[in-house]
């Protein structure tokens, strides 16, 4: 493959969006989000039993989630990217370990391997995303009913 400078600026800008939304939620830095998401995103984790609206809500239901867990991290990699002028879209591959606080001395952790469909869309301030829809590929650990 080969591409111009500019197609290599874009992936790589776009690269640096889906490492930043990594670190703004292991870091609970929800704010930052703002920087990573067009002002009317749209986010979809019910794939892994998890909520869906634009950006605002999600930011205010990872919050009240994400505070029960005392840990966990994102890996992703593997991003398919594809260019489109002003939009692209994206399919990246995450691994995400989370774990509960230990009760009775016994560590609870369970894995979540997904993938992020994301549309990026170019902006006065860089791309942006403007859609997050996780696929869930699986979920181990969890206790089963």
């Amino acid at each position: 493959m080969s591409y111009t400078v500019e197609e290599l600026s874009d992936r790589l800008e776009i690269q640096d969006l889906i490492t930043a939304y990594s670190y703004a939620i292991d870091f609970h830095r929800f704010d930052d989000l703002d920087a990573i998401f067009t002002p009317d995103a749209t986010l979809d984790f019910s794939a892994t039993g998890g909520s869906a609206g634009p950006l605002p809500q999600m930011k205010e239901w990872l919050a009240s989630v994400l505070v029960h867990f005392a840990g966990h991290q994102h890996l992703v990699a593997t991003s398919q990217v594809t260019l489109d002028g002003d939009t692209a879209t994206a399919r990246t591959l995450c691994h995400n370990p989370m774990y509960l606080p230990e009760r009775d001395g016994v560590q609870q952790l369970m894995f979540v391997g997904l993938w992020y469909h994301d549309v990026f869309a170019r902006t006065a301030d860089g791309w942006r995303i403007a859609s997050r829809v996780q696929e869930k590929g699986y979920m181990h650990g969890l206790p089963t009913r």
